[in-house]
């Protein structure tokens, strides 16, 4: 079967190649799927598509290099699959299916230089690029948000995690060196100017993966459709909690539960903040959105308590050292990375300071690495 594989690689010529990023969020997390506002762009790390027609009707082959594993499937017999990686490329088959008819047999090599479990959402990269690529592949017309909104679908019906739009809007929307302020609710963006100068994007990857990252997700959902149905009964026009406001939220302090409670002020508060952080990003003040940033990580880890330890050591060694204005985990929590505005004459010591305070205490490596706001989905000239 290697050999197989080797074969398949050894002897492909390419008719497209399709860069897909991953993503960062600098504010607000846990806020898609709730209607709110974001604040992310795509990075200059990325999976790398090669794509080729193969004369069949609808035999499909991928290969991903990373788990260096093939994937074949029949396009009139899309079912999902045991192996969850497969199914975010069945997904996306399964979704193109509904809106044409005017793909056919295909091969794909897939090489990701993306690590996973890091929260910068390589599995949006991984539907977006295949959905971009495929559009182009056969001439299918489909405009970009129609990507976004196909591959968020086929997170939702063939890998059951139930992820707001933010990681596929900001894979195929962003642009160099811009930011996206993006409301969910509508779909309506800004494109911000992403000058951080003198401070540098600092990722400190945690190397853990808490298993209760993909449970926990789902329920955080569901506790907030909770509070949204309570809240509703009384306010008719509640559909979400970006329709509710702190005083209407106090209204019900009493009839909500703790936890309940607790979800919906997170929310809420984190939605105000990044207005502010956009705000202050585009009036150059970094040292208020720095500020915002650890705010929002003081939420998530205390209000929506999505956090874990190993993410929090790393917030908190942050805090005395001025050089850092920023820092809170990023993505959908329990492991992955935080994100950091690190000033850039400091970012070798600080990375060599961090690493062996967090082996210390948690006989863990840590992994880094800059990175800078980065064009979307795109082919590869």
């Amino acid at each position: 079967m290697e050999n197989d594989h080797e074969g398949f690689i050894s002897n492909f010529k390419a008719e497209l190649v399709i860069l897909s990023p991953g993503r960062i969020n600098f504010i607000g997390e846990h806020t898609d799927y709730n209607n709110g506002f974001v604040l992310p762009t795509a990075i200059d790390k990325k999976i790398i598509f090669s794509f080729r027609k193969n004369n069949t009707d609808s035999q499909c082959n991928v290969y991903s290099q990373t788990y260096k594993k093939k994937i074949q499937f029949d396009l009139n017999t899309l079912k999902p699959s045991n192996e969850e990686w497969e199914n975010y490329i069945l997904g996306v088959m399964n979704e193109l299916s509904k809106l044409t008819d005017k793909i056919r047999g295909f091969d794909c090599i897939v090489k990701s230089e993306l690590p996973i479990g890091a929260g910068i959402s390589s599995s949006a990269a991984l539907e977006c690029g295949l959905a971009y690529g495929l559009n182009e592949l056969f001439d299918l017309e489909l405009p970009k948000i129609k990507l976004v909104e196909l591959s968020q679908r086929a997170e939702h019906n063939y890998v059951g995690t139930k992820c707001g739009i933010m990681d596929q809007f900001a894979s195929v929307m962003s642009e160099d060196h811009k930011v996206i302020l993006l409301d969910c609710k509508t779909q309506e963006y800004r494109l911000i100017d992403g000058n951080f100068d003198p401070y540098k994007i600092l990722l400190l990857n945690t190397n853990v993966s808490h298993n209760l990252a993909e449970s926990e997700y789902n329920t955080r959902r569901a506790e907030c459709e909770e509070a949204v149905a309570m809240i509703s009964e009384s306010h008719s026009n509640v559909k979400s909690l970006r329709d509710v406001t702190k005083s209407m939220l106090d209204e019900f302090k009493e009839k909500l539960s703790p936890l309940h409670y607790e979800r919906a002020s997170y929310v809420i508060e984190e939605n105000d903040r990044v207005l502010q952080a956009s705000e202050s990003l585009e009036k150059g003040d970094l040292q208020r959105f720095g500020k915002l940033m650890y705010a929002s990580h003081n939420g998530l880890q205390h209000q929506y308590e999505v956090s874990c330890k190993e993410l929090d050591f790393l917030v908190d060694f942050s805090k005395d050292k001025t050089e850092i204005v920023g820092s809170r985990m990023m993505g959908g929590g329990f492991g992955g990375c935080t994100i950091n505005l690190i000033h850039k004459d400091y970012i070798n010591e600080y990375v060599d300071l961090v690493t062996k305070a967090y082996k210390e205490q948690f006989d863990i490596e840590l992994t880094s690495f800059i990175t800078v706001p980065s064009q979307g989905t795109s082919i590869q000239e």
